[in-house]
């Protein structure tokens, strides 16, 4: 996707649309289930006794004139999870635990074969060249990253319910697979399950959630009105910024919550009083009292924590038996690697110049569902991660299908969505890892359109002070 222009109104930027044939997928999820605002909302005299003896109808909200960051008009989606579900074929919702544990096989298989055939024949009397030895063990990293990071997309169908019909089955091999890998399996489970219920709502969300205007403004030291009047940022400090994410971004998430939603005050316990995203907030995955969950979940945490705790004891006696140097090229780098991955899925998933957020007034489930994008990463994508980039938007729907199913699904639910339905699939995977840094570029803010009306005002978009897409609304100092 070409960026728009700087000058003038934002080229216009053409929704590309993927098409796909496929297979299958089944719902029950609670991350689905529902929220009263799961559906546009009616208003109160639509639904009243007063209603039938009136022939007024209920108001039609305004939104005015909503631009994403492309330039291109946005419009609200305007149909309804019941006409989502009934597109949906009734076999796609169907789970297999033998096919679910095939994958698994398959998948620890192949880190298993792909370890040995490198100890095995990757030696100094196979290949007397040290750099070759160093490059093709830099292989395996890489390699062994894809597949770890296959076996954390297993670990997520069954944090959905997804792997098979047994909730005890899936939550079992769903906790083994995370803490293989140093993930806190029920207490990601139940962060994810509320960024399913809140996908795009800036007070509720889990997941990516971008800064407002003024807060983008105030970590600059700037007062919003001024960053429609700021020049580029240097491209290498757009770098500096992605090096990190895709460094630390993952552990940073689990330790402090950094893009999730700050609001924990309105935790309903009143676990959040005074506590707030960051380090020594008091917000983490790993603490039973955070106010990430409630009181009824700590037992749960405690055996997410327990999981990484016998996987670091492992870790600890094979670094001692076998030698930390090599333990570091075995697991820490392909597991950094995994990291990677994870958090440019999640990432470009819920970042992109044409998709919206919403403020708490505006926001509803089939909206924030909506304010995804499915993106295309090739053999890579489809085989060893298991489709998780490709059928996003279905996921957030319906994220029971499993993912065998999810691409007939997909195409199913695109003629309910249709010029809703968001997809970037140009270039394939170089086209994916183009997206990340065109994302980081334009995608530094959200604020209003412009010409925003009513419950439009609620509707957010990014903008950027790099000169690219649509530009940022001119603020008087008192606006600010």
């Amino acid at each position: 996707m070409a960026s728009a222009t700087t000058s003038g109104r934002a080229r216009q930027h053409q929704a590309l649309r993927r098409t796909a044939t496929s297979t299958t997928a089944n719902d029950s999820d609670t991350s689905v289930v529902a929220s009263p605002l799961a559906s546009p909302r009616p208003s109160a005299s639509s639904t009243s006794l007063s209603s039938l003896a009136s022939d007024e109808l209920p108001a039609k909200p305004t939104f005015g004139r909503l631009t994403d960051t492309y330039g291109n008009q946005f419009e609200v989606p305007d149909y309804t999870i019941k006409d989502i579900r009934d597109a949906i074929p009734k076999h796609c919702y169907e789970r297999s635990a033998a096919t679910g544990l095939y994958y698994v096989a398959r998948d620890v298989a192949s880190l298993a074969g792909t370890f040995y055939l490198f100890h095995t024949y990757v030696t100094p009397e196979n290949i007397p060249s040290t750099p070759a030895r160093a490059l093709l063990w830099a292989f395996y990293t890489f390699v062994q990253g894809l597949f770890g990071t296959g076996m954390w997309v297993l670990a997520h169908e069954c944090g959905h319910q997804a792997f098979s019909p047994s909730k005890i089955l899936n939550d079992t091999v769903g906790w083994v697979l995370h803490s293989a890998l140093l993930v806190p399996y029920f207490s990601w489970k139940i962060s994810h399950g509320k960024h399913h219920k809140a996908t795009g709502n800036m007070e509720r969300d889990m997941v990516f959630v971008p800064k407002t205007r003024e807060e983008k403004a105030s970590r600059m030291g700037r007062l919003a009105h001024e960053l429609s009047e700021l020049g580029e940022e240097t491209p290498i400090v757009t770098l500096i910024m992605l090096i990190g994410q895709q460094l630390i971004g993952w552990p940073n998430y689990l330790l402090t919550n950094i893009t999730g939603h700050d609001y924990h005050e309105k935790q309903s316990e009143g676990r959040g009083k005074g506590k707030h995203n960051g380090f020594g907030g008091g917000v983490n995955h790993f603490d039973p009292s955070s106010p990430l969950y409630e009181a009824k979940d700590a037992k749960l945490i405690a055996l997410s924590d327990l999981g990484i705790g016998l996987t670091t004891l492992a870790l600890v006696y094979l670094g001692n038996t076998f030698g930390w140097s090599n333990l570091l090229v075995w697991y820490f780098i392909p597991y950094l690697w995994v990291n990677h991955w994870l958090v440019a899925i999640t990432f470009l998933q819920h970042t992109d110049p044409s998709l919206p957020h919403y403020t708490g007034e505006s926001w509803n489930y089939v909206r924030g569902a909506a304010a995804t994008i499915d993106r295309e990463f090739g053999f890579i994508g489809r085989q060893l991660l298991h489709g998780i980039i490709e059928t996003h938007v279905l996921h957030h729907y319906v994220s029971t299908i499993p993912f065998y199913n999810a691409d007939e699904a997909s195409e199913a639910i695109k003629r309910v969505m249709g010029r809703h339905y968001r997809a970037d699939v140009r270039g394939g995977s170089i086209g994916f890892l183009q997206a990340m840094w065109r994302s980081a570029r334009m995608c530094q803010w959200v604020e209003p359109s412009e010409g925003a009306e009513g419950e439009g005002k609620g509707v957010l978009f990014f903008r950027n002070t790099n000169g690219l897409g649509t530009k940022p609304m001119k603020m008087s100092v008192a606006g600010q």
